[in-house]
C-alpha cells in the first residue's frame, strides 16, 4: 500500500471504517488526496480524517451523489422557511447493507437541525406506548428490503399540509460518477482541508 500511494494522483475510498482508517493514515505519509464515501465511520475515525486533513486535502461525503447534495441544501432551506413543522425522514435501502440509519439519513437531519434556530433530538424509529411527538423530535427510519440502491425521502409536516422531498437511486455509477467529480475537483483545489460534495458541487455560497 505504501508503495503504491505515491504514484496515485488522488485516493478515492468506498471500504469499511477500519479499512478507511488505514487508508486515512497511509494518504498523509504519501501526502496523497483522499476521497472518503465510506460510511458507518465513529468519532475515532472522524476525528483522525480531520486531523489528517490539516495535512492533505480531504473530499469525506456519506453520498457522493450530485442529486443528494443539492437536496441537502434545498432541504435547509426549507427547514428554516418551515421552522414550526415537523420533521421526519424515512430511508429504503436493499436488504444486504449494514449500517441504519445511512449515512444520508444523518447527513439530511443535520441538514434539517442546520435551518432550525432550537435544537432538534434524532430519535431512531418508535415503539409502544410513547406519548405525543415532542416538537424538538426528529424521527428517523430505516427500511431495508430487496435491491433498492437507496431511497430517501425528508418530510416536513404541518397543519393542513405536507412537503416531502424525496430522492431515489436507482444505479449505483450516480455515486462513482460524484466520487470522480470529487476527485477531479481536488486536484484542483490542491490545498489541504476537509471538504465535502456541497464544496465541490460549489453549493455553499447559493445556499441562503
Amino acid at each position: 500500500l505504501q508503495a503504491a500511494l505515491p504514484l496515485c494522483d488522488v485516493v478515492i475510498d468506498f471500504s469499511t471504517p477500519a479499512a478507511t482508517q488505514v487508508l486515512t493514515a497511509a494518504a498523509v505519509l504519501a501526502q496523497v488526496p483522499l476521497v472518503i464515501g465510506t460510511t458507518g465511520l465513529q468519532p475515532a475515525a472522524l476525528a483522525a480524517i480531520g486531523e489528517a486533513a490539516t495535512q492533505i486535502p480531504i473530499v469525506r461525503s456519506a453520498n457522493m451523489s450530485p442529486g443528494i447534495n443539492v437536496l441537502l441544501g434545498l432541504l435547509r432551506r426549507a427547514s428554516r422557511a418551515l421552522s414550526d413543522y415537523d420533521a421526519e425522514i424515512v430511508e429504503l435501502h436493499h436488504r444486504h447493507k449494514r449500517d441504519a440509519p445511512s449515512g444520508t439519513a444523518l447527513l439530511l437531519a443535520e441538514a434539517i437541525k442546520a435551518g432550525r434556530a432550537t435544537a432538534l433530538e434524532v430519535r431512531s424509529g418508535r415503539e409502544g406506548l410513547v406519548g405525543p411527538r415532542g416538537a424538538a423530535e426528529l424521527g428517523v427510519f430505516a427500511v431495508r428490503g430487496g435491491d433498492v440502491v437507496g431511497e430517501h425521502t425528508a418530510l416536513l409536516l404541518g397543519t393542513g399540509e405536507r412537503i416531502e422531498l424525496v430522492h431515489r437511486a436507482t444505479a449505483r455509477e450516480v455515486f462513482a460518477h460524484g466520487a470522480l467529480r470529487a476527485a477531479r475537483w481536488l486536484r484542483a483545489a490542491g490545498r489541504p482541508g476537509l471538504y465535502d460534495m456541497e464544496d465541490v458541487l460549489g453549493l455553499k455560497d447559493h445556499d441562503c
